[in-house]
C-alpha cells in the first residue's frame, strides 16, 4: 500500500497579508506522494482496501485525457498489483499527451469512448457492457468520488488545523469539500472555489452532502466566480498569478483548480472579505502532473516543478 509523506501547513509572508491583518497558509497535499499526490491520495485510500479485501484483480475508472485522477490511479493501481483500466472520455490521439502516457506506461489499459458514450457511464446497462467487455472489476467513478473516497478525504484536516478560522479549497466532483465539510469544527469557516462555470455547483454540492448525510458544523460558502471561463477555462489574469504564486512562494499551481482557488483567495483578501486577525488555510489539492499536459496543449509555460 501507498505510505504518504509527512503533510505540511506552509505558511506565506507577503505585504498584502500584513497589510490586511491575516495569516495564509498551504497545506502542502501536493507533497503527499510523488504520484499520486494532493486529494486523490485520500480519495484512493480505502477504495484500493476495499478493492483489496474484496479479492478483486482488475480496478476501472474514468477520467478526461489530462484527469489527474488517472494518472494518480494507474500508480496506485499498480502499488496494490491490480489491473487497471481507464475508460477515457475521446478519441485515441497519438502520440499520447504526458498524463495518458504515464498511465500506460504504469500498466494501466485505456479504453477510449465518444463523448456521448462517456455521458452514460453511470447507467447500469454501459456498466454492465463494461463487465462484459473486461470481466469483473472494482468500479471507482470519475473524480474518485464515493462513500470511501470522502471517508478518506476527511483525513485531511487534522487537530492542529483547528485553530485556523476558514478552510479554502477547490471543488470539482465534490469529495474533497465533502470531507472537509464533515470534519470542519463549528468556529472555523469552509469555503470552497468551484472550478465550473454555473451557479448548479451550489444544488449539487447540496445534494451531495445530504446524500451522506453531512452537515457542517461551522459555516459553508460557495464561490462561482472564479471559473475562469469552465472547467478547464483559463485567461491570462490567471497565469500571471501562477507565475506570480510561484516566484513568491516557491509553490506550484495549476490552470484547473489550484490556480483557480489560489486566485480566488488573494482577490477576497485584497477585497477585505477576511477580518483582520483571520487565519486561513487553503489546501494544495496537488494535480501538478497535468501542467505538462496543458503546456503541450497550448504552449503557455507553467511552472512545473516545486522548489
Amino acid at each position: 500500500m501507498l505510505t504518504p509523506n509527512d503533510v505540511v501547513n506552509q505558511t506565506l509572508n507577503h505585504t498584502l497579508l500584513r497589510e490586511k491583518g491575516v495569516t495564509l497558509s498551504i497545506k502542502r497535499l501536493d507533497l503527499i506522494h510523488p504520484q499520486v499526490s494532493g486529494n486523490k491520495y485520500f480519495k484512493l485510500k480505502y477504495n484500493i482496501k476495499e478493492a483489496l479485501s474484496k479479492h478483486h484483480q482488475t480496478l476501472l475508472t474514468f477520467g478526461g485525457a489530462y484527469s489527474n485522477h488517472i494518472a494518480a490511479t494507474a500508480f496506485a493501481a499498480q502499488k496494490a498489483g491490480l489491473v487497471a483500466i481507464g475508460v477515457i472520455r475521446g478519441e485515441n490521439i497519438q502520440p499520447l499527451n504526458p498524463t495518458l502516457e504515464l498511465a500506460q506506461s504504469l500498466g494501466m489499459n485505456l479504453h477510449y469512448v465518444s463523448r456521448e458514450e462517456y455521458r452514460k457511464k453511470t447507467e447500469e446497462q454501459f456498466q454492465t457492457d463494461l463487465k462484459r467487455q473486461f470481466g469483473d472489476f472494482y468500479l471507482v467513478p470519475e473524480g474518485g468520488t464515493n462513500q470511501l473516497a470522502i471517508k478518506g478525504t476527511q483525513e485531511i484536516l487534522t487537530p492542529e488545523d483547528e485553530t485556523f478560522t476558514h478552510i479554502v479549497s477547490a471543488i470539482g466532483t465534490g469529495g474533497t469539500i465533502a470531507g472537509l465539510a464533515e470534519t470542519v469544527k463549528k468556529q472555523q469557516s469552509l469555503i470552497g472555489i468551484s472550478s465550473l462555470k454555473g451557479t448548479f455547483i451550489h444544488q449539487e454540492i447540496q445534494n451531495l452532502l445530504k446524500f451522506y448525510k453531512i452537515e457542517p458544523k461551522g459555516s459553508f460558502t460557495i464561490f462561482d466566480r472564479y471559473h475562469f471561463g469552465g472547467y478547464a477555462k483559463y485567461k491570462p489574469g490567471l497565469i500571471d498569478f501562477i507565475w506570480m504564486f510561484y516566484q513568491e512562494f516557491g509553490i506550484v499551481l495549476d490552470p484547473i483548480y489550484t490556480g483557480k482557488t489560489a486566485f480566488a483567495n488573494w482577490d477576497l483578501i485584497q477585497n477585505n472579505y477576511f477580518p483582520k486577525g483571520s487565519s486561513i488555510l487553503i489546501i494544495h489539492t496537488g494535480g501538478i502532473q497535468g501542467n505538462l499536459g496543458f503546456i503541450e496543449r497550448t504552449g503557455i509555460k507553467l511552472p512545473t516543478l516545486s522548489k
